[in-house]
């Protein structure tokens, strides 16, 4: 089991700046990839960041030049910094922890979703 803790959401105005934080707890795993996901209302699942364990990173043409994941490996935790915040990127956003146990088996574990709103 992984125990992932978000943090960092909240209210902004248009072309504010906000930096969300995803904790995971010690385990078995190794770290294979950890990304963030948003889901708006009426809306599904979208991938917004990936940073990998070969820190390649990869992110949704909407939020291109404006967001950056990143990872500090000491402190197990990923952060997304989301800068020039726009009101479509109003969403709960969450963080998934992809861990691996064996050359062939990966295990995903979701942190809560924290809150993001962008509004004059």
């Amino acid at each position: 089991q992984v125990q992932l803790v978000e943090s960092g959401g909240g209210l902004v105005q248009p072309g504010g700046s906000l930096r969300l934080s995803c904790a995971a707890s010690e385990s078995i795993y190794r770290f294979y990839a950890m990304g963030w996901y948003r889901q708006a209302p009426g809306k599904q699942r979208e991938l917004v960041a990936i940073i990998t364990s070969g820190e390649s990173t990869n992110y949704a043409e909407s939020v291109k030049g404006r967001f950056t994941i990143s990872r500090d490996n000491a402190k197990n935790t990923a952060y997304l910094q989301m800068d020039s915040l726009k009101p479509e990127d109003t969403a709960v956003y969450y963080c998934k922890f992809t861990g691996k146990l064996a050359t062939i088996s990966l295990y995903d574990y979701w942190g809560q979703g924290t809150q993001v709103t962008v509004s004059s």
